[in-house]
């Protein structure tokens, strides 16, 4: 790659980027636009030059397999992307991941081929949604924006709510709820109950695009 093909990779002028690499060293946002761009460079490297130049994705060393994808008819798969795995524990949950200033450096990455664009990926905790999903498997998931206008129903979603003042996260099937501004959130397991709640309720939305169960080799 050319110092111009990577100065538009990342959107600053060639002159700025020139500059970088004659007498100047990069500002914060060149490295995080550099960083955020080339998702498989290990930021340590980038910054000091200690370690390898590609991260190593731990998870990869593990036997992956794509359990289920969950695509729309409008999706357009990606030949290879790479896919940023987050604790959400360490983010402070999952409303604070979707925050448009949200800033994390994920877990590890996940190289899956022929899938649909994802924004990331979540360990799932519980069994609600078994035996499509099972605790313990990883589900790759699309922030939903604008949840009043983006939502399909009977489509499976990650969900944050509130109610009565407490703070919920939940993998269920969407479906319209018993009054126009209430969703219904449905199990796959069929030891639990559906759970009516407010749209107003919903603080933040993903649609899931596919799970992954893997094994540790060894």
């Amino acid at each position: 790659m050319t110092a111009n093909s990577l100065s538009a990779c990342i959107n600053i002028s060639p002159q700025r980027f020139g500059k970088y690499l004659k007498d100047r060293d990069p500002d914060y946002d060149t490295i995080k636009r550099i960083v955020e761009t080339f998702v498989d460079i290990n930021p340590e490297w980038l910054l000091t030059g200690n370690g390898n130049m590609l991260k190593e994705a731990s998870i990869q060393l593990a036997n992956t397999e794509v359990s289920h994808k969950f695509s729309l008819k409008t999706d357009r798969d990606v030949e290879l992307q790479s896919i940023p795995l987050y604790d959400i524990d360490a983010t402070a949950g999952i409303v604070a991941l979707f925050a448009d200033s949200f800033i994390q450096t994920p877990d590890d990455y996940l190289s899956i081929p022929n899938l649909p664009p994802c924004d990331g990926a979540i360990r799932v905790v519980g069994n609600s949604m078994a035996p499509i999903i099972r605790s313990g498997d990883i589900v790759l998931f699309k922030h939903i924006h604008n949840i009043e206008t983006s939502l399909i129903w009977g489509e499976m979603y990650i969900v944050a709510f509130s109610t009565e003042g407490d703070e919920y996260v939940a993998i269920k099937y969407v479906k319209k709820g018993s009054r126009t501004d209430t969703v219904t959130l449905v199990s796959e397991n069929p030891d639990y109950d559906p759970k009516e709640i407010t749209i107003a309720s919903i603080r933040a939305l993903a649609l899931v695009k596919a799970s992954v169960r893997y094994n540790t080799m060894g």
